[in-house]
């Protein structure tokens, strides 16, 4: 691909601009640099776009690609391949346990009956309060004025 764009005279910005891809993508697929890519089906994608813009085969590079995946794949051991599935699955597992709604985890009980327990103190404090308050202004079930109430 590096050799086709350049026997074209076109670089890497050009090609970028065109296929709306960035530049340090396009140089990373020409240097074959596939531990840059997150997703393999992305880098396929960018790569087929790609021969169609060099005018090359899509199909021929794509199943080339294919191969080379397969090939290099294929000499990772069994062994480790289920170890990380392994550890994975662990991994999975351990988010579905951290996502949770707030109104179902087991802290929300306790925040409620703290709320409520509060809400009880503070009416409680409000009725006592305004209690004590009737309770000064009247003298001998009297209601009082101040004027009076230096007298």
């Amino acid at each position: 691909m590096k050799k086709t764009r350049e026997d074209t005279g076109i670089n890497l910005e050009e090609a970028g601009n065109d296929l709306d891809i960035k530049p340090v993508v396009l140089d990373n697929i020409e240097n074959g640099n596939i531990g840059s890519f997150k997703d393999i089906y992305v880098l396929k994608d960018y790569i087929k776009d790609y021969a169609k813009y060099l005018g090359l085969d899509s199909d021929k590079i794509i199943n080339d690609f294919n191969e080379y995946m397969f090939e290099f794949t294929s000499k990772i051991p069994v062994k480790e391949i289920e170890e990380k599935m392994q550890e994975q699955q662990k991994q999975e597992v351990n988010q579905e346990v951290k996502i949770a709604s707030p109104y179902t985890e087991e802290g929300t009980k306790y925040k409620s009956k703290f709320y409520i327990i509060l809400t009880i103190v503070v009416i409680a404090l409000v009725g006592l309060a305004i209690f004590w308050s009737i309770k000064q202004i009247t003298i001998d079930n009297q209601t009082t004025t101040m004027i009076s109430w230096n007298k």
